[in-house]
């Protein structure tokens, strides 16, 4: 089996009660062809510690100040030498073999994006979720929704070229903006019903904690990319957040997942008049 060069960056700040458990997650795949880049933005708990004990299995690292998430992935990638590229966050981890599966599935020679299922799982509670992204790549408009998830993705050193770096002024959804772009630019899309991380959620979790901040970014992203229509559309959902999301939940809980769709453009006429059940899914899907 040919082995191409797999570029796996992670950035990390102030979370060494998780990297280790990343860093073994990546090293651990004992694939023959691996650049491990680790990007530390100048932690100040025992993260270097920690960086440091792998160090000999790293290509790269360094702890300083940067300019945040997107910025430590853009130079990460900046001095990648590899065919494939991925980031990995330092409180995610990928499950055995993956790598090598990857390899197999990616010709390094095309611009090509796969992403596969994961697992996203509760930390310290027995709560997990599976996913479906085979499924959702047919059904839902990436346009609308972000159905990718990020720790699951590698891509080729062509569909980065050709879609260009992450977007630095956005913290919260610059990798759902990096797909948008990326199909726009044309690159192949690749699901894989595999599971191929696990995706950890806990208190400090970015994205639970961004609250207005991250929604007003996404509501940026639905303006620049799908159009005003779409932003306004988002913007006024995320008046009702809390009554969707409750709603929501309750509906996966009774397993009537496929109903909310039209439940809520009943529920709520005046919102979503105009808009599809397929469009009100995906919108009330990021809230």
């Amino acid at each position: 089996m040919d082995h191409p060069k797999i570029t796996v960056v992670t950035p990390s700040h102030n979370q060494g009660q998780y990297l280790e458990e990343t860093i073994i997650s990546v090293i651990g795949q004992q694939y023959p062809n691996l650049e491990y880049i680790v990007m530390d933005g100048g932690s100040t708990d025992n993260s270097v510690e920690i960086i440091k004990k792998y160090e000999k299995h790293l290509a790269y690292w360094v702890s300083e100040n940067d300019g945040g998430q997107s910025a430590a992935i853009n130079k990460g990638f900046g001095m990648a030498t590899g065919n494939i590229f991925a980031w990995l966050n330092s409180d995610d981890m990928y499950l055995p073999g993956v790598l090598s599966y990857v390899a197999s599935k990616l010709d390094t020679r095309q611009p090509q994006l796969l992403f596969g299922n994961c697992l996203r799982f509760v930390e310290n509670q027995t709560m997990a979720f599976g996913s479906d992204v085979s499924s959702e790549h047919e059904k839902r408009d990436l346009l609308l929704v972000d159905y990718i998830f990020q720790p699951s993705s590698f891509w080729t050193r062509d569909a980065w070229r050709k879609t260009g770096p992450l977007d630095e002024s956005l913290i919260f959804g610059f990798d759902w903006e990096w797909f948008i772009r990326a199909q726009k630019a044309g690159i192949a899309f690749k699901p894989e019903a595999k599971y191929l991380s696990l995706y950890r959620i806990h208190e400090a979790h970015k994205t639970g904690v961004g609250g207005d901040k991250r929604l007003q970014e996404l509501a940026s992203i639905y303006g620049k990319h799908s159009g005003r229509r779409y932003e306004r559309l988002f913007s006024r959902c995320c008046r009702y957040g809390a009554q969707i999301r409750s709603r929501r939940k309750w509906f996966r809980q009774l397993g009537l997942s496929k109903f909310e769709a039209p439940i809520f453009k009943a529920t709520f006429p005046n919102l979503f008049r105009g808009f599809s059940q397929e469009e009100v899914g995906d919108i009330i899907a990021m809230i």
